[in-house]
């Protein structure tokens, strides 16, 4: 399996296109049945299988088809930054001293 981490785009729009080609032939669907289903044209879906380039709307349309949408939930999500300022400001907030002894009246 190709790590995303070190691929090139080419390389990952790549295993892209085979991913959706093994989904493809998971469910026992042609390329033309899956062209139908999605919307798009069977040239469309072959570029895509065998180059993994496409538009993004084509590529939505195929997973779709695919059933494959809960799987685009996730893609470019916003994940939450945080500084190292930002965890240390986080950890002294949570930090309480022990409350102080009252002085006695004299």
């Amino acid at each position: 399996m190709l790590d995303f981490s070190f691929a090139t785009s080419s390389e990952i729009v790549r295993e892209l296109g085979r991913r959706l080609r093994a989904q493809r032939l998971a469910s026992l669907m042609t390329q033309q049945e899956l062209a139908s289903r999605a919307g798009v044209a069977l040239g469309s879906v072959k570029t895509l299988e065998s180059t993994g380039r496409t538009t993004l709307e084509t590529f939505v349309r195929v997973a779709q088809a695919l059933s494959l949408v809960s799987e685009l939930a996730d893609i470019l999500a916003l994940k939450p930054q945080t500084s190292i300022a930002a965890m240390e400001r986080a950890e002294r907030a949570t930090r309480q001293r022990a409350p102080r002894r009252l002085a006695k009246a004299r």
